[in-house]
């Protein structure tokens, strides 16, 4: 494929030297630059595809880097990496020691704040505004937020405070879905660049001039007839009442516009916080995209003509179970309803959804809403699945401490994508969830080794009704037994030995079972024996299977996908502080290093941390070597 201009750039800069016909041909190159590479690496399209005008004519018009500009979320970062010195790196994206797949502060000069998580660019924006007034830097501050970033509390947080502050800084609205009843064309393009102008400007400065030698009456007609005169045209009352200069709504696509009304804003005389209205396409530009229900949000590796993915698999994800499995427990239990925030399909809800629309509730970015109106609902009598992914969790952590824990409501939590995500990133990776859900009192916390056991937890938390309860599952797919047919529910705290041995026990948490079973045939086929066990439950603990696994065994492992101070130190805090044994088994804990994982495959980031077989076997022969006779040609064979 051609890139005739985009070969010519590698800096903004460059792009400087363009001409708006230029700009025009460059927007073609690079939105196929951005289909080609994600076709490759995986990753989110479709938000990126929304914003390559925008992007291009942002960095034309804007002194960036001194000019901050700020991405919220990054899903629509990858064409803004390759415009700002990335481009020759780009296929490096997602993958290990590559770029990633948001934006991301040690990256880039071009990115001055890392975003991953919604709805933050806009408070990111205020703090430079107030660090660049202190310095006395008359630096630009431009944030970008989505219709669907919008939706969360904190964006608006961050406009009142912003409107407020008279802080003169930009916030630009890429509206890719929120219906808004206003005209999108030439005349609403040319109101747009009318009043973003400088004779508008200056009319209104004149106004507020001559306002001010008037009685106060009169002063506040005037200025209500001119913003009433302005909102009638172009919409944008709500921002206007948070104290921002509406414009727009304008077509995110034409780069004439976009390129002339961000000339005007950027020499704007105006005195207060400007909001500007793009209305774009999610996708637009490749038609494949444009017909997706998701509009390529995130896709997998796939043919660049056919919009095919190239990573086809029969295996159920887990989310795909959860979402089968409630909307079958639903059929019998009218009281089942279940609330997500943004994320049907992520969740599996959309299964839910195809049966039970009137049950579902998708309450937008809102998380913290989420878990407050699920206990609402729970007081009432219902039983609330709130399904959420576990980094996102955590933006909801006082809502589930004090309106759902301290009340002892029973909501059940399903935390989708717990433990690393791969090419996701630290910043999408659920990490925490089991060490601040088992500090609180009342809970109940599980986490299923495999899908089977999913099933039963599911099944386990419709007849908990006195008390919070949580299921934590992996992203991705997983091993599910079909000649397993018990879907019985699971007696609280009750854990399981897997296989019986000796010496050594092994106590898993979570999805690393499979690891485990792999390690235990490289230690069978050297002589060594572990007990497995599996303990279903972080929270309680079982306490009963834990003292079998202490009376019988020298040495004990614990294995959980998350930081410390989860399984393993409720596991410590048992032995050392509430058994009444003098504990003689050497114990040792595997859990997450006190550190972010780069992203990269799932399989580097687990051999990284030492939870892959091998690494689960070379640690075991090192709390085990001392009773090993022949350890050395032993640990010479696992080490090949």
């Amino acid at each position: 494929m051609s890139y005739k201009l985009l070969n010519k750039i590698n800096f903004p800069s460059d792009l400087r030297k363009l001409s708006l016909i230029e700009l025009e041909n460059l927007s073609n190159e690079l939105r196929n630059k951005t289909i080609e590479t994600v076709s490759k690496t995986g990753g989110h399209l479709g938000a990126g595809l929304g914003v390559v005008e925008l992007t291009i004519a942002l960095h034309f018009v804007f002194n960036t880097p001194r000019d901050r500009l700020i991405w919220d979320v990054g899903h629509q970062s990858y064409p803004h990496k390759i415009l700002t010195g990335r481009k020759n790196k780009i296929e490096t994206l997602r993958q290990k020691n590559g770029l990633y797949g948001f934006v991301k502060r040690s990256e880039s000069e071009y990115d001055p704040f890392g975003t991953a998580h919604s709805s933050t660019s806009i408070s990111a924006g205020m703090g430079m505004k107030v660090a660049k007034d202190l310095n006395n830097d008359n630096a630009k501050i431009i944030s970008v937020i989505g219709d669907g970033a919008l939706s969360a509390g904190m964006a608006y947080e961050a406009l009142n405070n912003v409107g407020a502050s008279n802080k003169q800084m930009i916030v630009i609205l890429n509206d890719n879905d929120m219906s808004i009843d206003r005209p999108v064309g030439a005349m609403s393009n040319y109101l747009t660049k009318l009043l973003s102008s400088k004779q508008y400007t200056n009319v209104r400065s004149l106004l507020k001039k001559i306002s001010t030698k008037l009685s106060n009456s009169v002063s506040k007609t005037l200025y209500k007839a001119e913003e009433f005169s302005k909102g009638l045209v172009t919409g944008g009352t709500l921002f206007e009442e948070l104290g921002f200069y509406y414009l727009g709504p304008i077509d995110g696509h034409d780069i004439k516009t976009l390129v002339q009304v961000l000339e005007n804003i950027k020499d704007s005389s105006v005195d207060k916080p400007i909001f500007l209205h793009c209305v774009t396409k999610k996708g637009y530009g490749y038609e494949p995209a444009e017909k997706s229900d998701d509009k390529f949000h995130g896709v997998n590796k796939f043919d660049v003509k056919t919009g095919q993915s190239l990573n086809s698999s029969n295996k159920k994800t887990y989310s795909s179970i959860f979402g089968e499995t409630l909307s079958n427990v639903a059929k019998n239990d009218e009281k089942i309803v279940a609330l997500t925030a943004a994320m049907i399909s992520g969740t599996g809800l959309d299964i839910f959804n195809s049966q039970y629309p009137d049950r579902l509730f998708d309450v937008g970015i809102a998380e913290q809403h989420a878990v407050t109106m699920a206990a609402g609902l729970a007081t009432e009598g219902f039983k609330p699945y709130v399904a959420i992914y576990s980094t996102f969790l955590q933006r909801a952590y006082d809502q589930i401490v004090h309106d759902v824990a301290l009340q002892k409501l029973p909501v059940r939590f399903a935390i989708d994508r717990a433990g690393l995500v791969g090419a996701d990133g630290p910043t999408h990776a659920g990490s925490y969830d089991i060490t601040f859900l088992s500090t609180l009192p009342n809970f109940i916390i599980m986490a299923p080794s495999n899908q089977n056991e999913l099933i039963r937890m599911i099944n386990t938390t419709v007849f908990i009704n006195d008390r919070p309860s949580a299921f934590r599952y992996p992203r991705g797919t997983g091993e599910i037994n079909n000649n397993d047919n018990n879907i019985d529910p699971i007696e609280i705290g009750k854990g399981i030995i897997l296989e019986e041995g000796n010496e050594v026990a092994i106590l898993n948490l979570g999805s690393r079972l499979q690891s485990c079973q792999e390690a235990i045939k490289i230690l069978n086929a050297n002589g060594i024996q572990p007990t497995l066990a599996d303990a279903r439950f972080a929270k309680p603990i079982d306490t009963n299977l834990l003292e079998q696994l202490l009376d019988n065994h020298k040495y004990l492992l614990t294995i959980e996908e998350g930081s410390s101070g989860g399984f393993s130190s409720s596991v410590l805090n048992y032995i050392h502080n509430e058994r009444i044994k003098i504990t003689s088994t050497k114990v040792n804990n595997i859990f997450f290093p006190d550190k972010f994982i780069d992203h990269q495959s799932p399989e580097e980031q687990y051999s990284e941390i030492g939870m892959d077989a091998d690494s689960i076997a070379k640690k075991i022969i090192q709390i085990y070597q001392d009773n090993v006779v022949n350890f050395q040609s032993f640990n010479k064979n696992i080490s090949n």
